[in-house]
């Protein structure tokens, strides 16, 4: 079982041993963060009042095991920086548990209708997470993000629609 805390100054110096490329810090957190992710660029995404960042936790170790966040800067709220951090903890199943309390938790903040997320093209198996969450590509709101000048990335907008 898993459950989201708030994500502190105490857990800085974690996230920032978790991001080990540039890739990885963009592919985390698109263009928020510059490499290499330091604290005064941690402090100052803290102090932005409509994105609520959260630690994962592993109830039954207790370990943290990855980040995400609650943002509230759209129309729709938006899952966003979602992290498993310990490569050993990806592909088994905490994916869509994550996803399921995120909704859970930005309805409590704010019931809405429907929730949103981006996630680049490249990152298969999260498309297919979020599909088979119920998340539908929607190809009028796909950009390019131009990772380097030899190289862009599809940047896919996903919208899930919520019972309410």
């Amino acid at each position: 079982m898993l459950k989201l805390e708030p994500f502190t100054q105490d857990d800085f110096s974690r996230l920032i041993n978790w991001i080990d490329t540039k890739r990885e810090l963009i592919q985390f957190a698109g263009d928020l963060f510059t490499y290499p992710l330091s604290e005064d660029q941690l402090h100052a995404y803290l102090s932005q009042e409509k994105l609520v960042a959260k630690k994962i936790i592993h109830i039954e170790s207790g370990e943290v095991i990855g980040h995400c966040e609650l943002n509230f800067l759209n129309e729709h709220p938006r899952l966003s920086r979602i992290l498993i951090g310990n490569k050993q903890n990806r592909g088994l199943g905490y994916g869509a548990k994550i996803i399921r309390l995120m909704i859970d938790a930005i309805q409590k903040e704010i019931p809405s209708k429907q929730v949103e997320l981006r996630v680049f093209g490249y990152n298969a198996n999260a498309i297919k997470l979020y599909k088979k969450e119920g998340f539908v590509i929607q190809e009028k709101q796909t950009l390019q993000f131009q990772y380097t000048e030899d190289e862009s990335w599809t940047n896919y907008y996903m919208t899930k629609q919520l019972n309410n």
